[in-house]
């Protein structure tokens, strides 16, 4: 299985990184939604895991994307995020988000969600 982790933050993206091997899942990453969407372009995933707040495309604006290219309709997307104002999350799955998990994660937690979403 494959998971894309779209964070600003090299630290969350090294224990995602971290966490998502150990559980078996192989990793992509990118820094900002732009590079999700280029990596979303050239590789198949099965999960996505982004964060909000970020520079040059932030992950609301991520997800519209990715959901109006109409190839990714189904593909779960996960947001990790430190938000936890109804108005974000209302605002996240207006975009297209799947769930919300708030950091710091619990990596036990994430890994059920994952599985959760994948089956």
């Amino acid at each position: 299985m494959r998971v894309l982790t779209v964070d600003d933050s090299r630290t969350i993206l090294a224990m995602l990184h971290h966490t998502l091997a150990n559980a078996g899942f192989e990793v992509l990453q990118a820094e900002d939604g732009q590079q999700g969407l280029e990596v979303l372009k050239t590789e198949s995933v099965d999960v996505v895991i982004t964060d909000i707040n970020m520079p040059v495309m932030d992950g609301i604006e991520f997800i519209r994307q990715v959901r109006a290219t109409g190839r990714h309709n189904s593909l779960p997307i996960l947001i990790l995020t430190t938000e936890t104002s109804q108005d974000k999350r209302d605002q996240g799955r207006a975009a297209g988000g799947t769930g919300w998990i708030v950091k710091p994660f619990d990596p036990e937690k994430l890994i059920n969600v994952i599985h959760r979403v994948l089956h």
